[in-house]
């Protein structure tokens, strides 16, 4: 797939991924820009504000890109390395899920009072579009270990995107969410052990996998 039609399809998909979990911030903040703005500043404020969301997600977009390069050529070459690389994308997820900067994250998107009032001290130009950014950093942050596990299931598995906008949501809103990514956590260290031999755990990289049936 060519990166512009990859992009488009990811920043999109990303977008439907998230909007459940950051509505709160998103309409709070776009509130105030409503309070503070009108006609058309206000709308090239809240472009401006989506836009910068979306540029973390595209970035990061852009290195999901790279490595399903990178992991589909190996694939090619190498059709059983494609279990080794989903071991170690499960693997990555789940310590990524059991680590400090995933805590980290996932304590700022669970409190939206808190940095709305972190982002109200932001002056200057391009105010709204660093708000975006600071934000989707964040929201990157706290949901990259679960989008690596994209590379096995398949980054266009649309069941994979629901049930992993489930967690995500379940996550941010619940209160016991991280107890909630630490239990995720540990479930993908498991299927980190089980990939090598069950194939049915890496749809995204079956297409060239022998059967390893005993």
């Amino acid at each position: 797939m060519a990166l512009p039609l990859f992009l488009v399809l990811w920043v999109t998909m990303m977008a439907a991924m998230m909007l459940p979990s950051m509505a709160p911030v998103a309409i709070t903040w776009v509130r105030g820009i409503g309070r503070q703005s009108s006609g058309w500043a206000r709308t090239a404020r809240t472009v401006e504000f989506v836009a910068g969301y979306l540029l973390v997600w595209t970035a990061f977009g852009l290195l999901v890109y790279a490595a399903l390069a990178l992991t589909g050529s190996l694939v090619d070459d190498h059709p059983t390395a494609g279990r080794w690389i989903g071991s170690v994308a499960f693997l990555l997820a789940g310590l990524y899920q059991l680590g400090p900067l995933k805590s980290v994250c996932l304590r700022h998107c669970r409190d939206p009072l808190g940095h709305l009032v972190h982002y109200s001290g932001f002056r200057g130009p391009a105010r709204d579009l660093r708000v975006g950014l600071h934000h989707g950093a964040y929201c990157v942050g706290c949901c990259a270990g679960l989008m690596v596990v994209l590379v096995p299931l398949g980054v266009m598995n649309v069941a994979a995107m629901a049930g992993l906008a489930v967690v995500i949501f379940v996550e941010k809103l619940w209160s016991r969410g991280p107890l909630l990514a630490r239990a995720v956590g540990v479930v993908f260290v498991v299927l980190a052990v089980l990939a090598p031999f069950q194939d049915w755990l890496l749809p995204g990289l079956q297409d060239s996998m022998p059967s390893m049936n005993m």
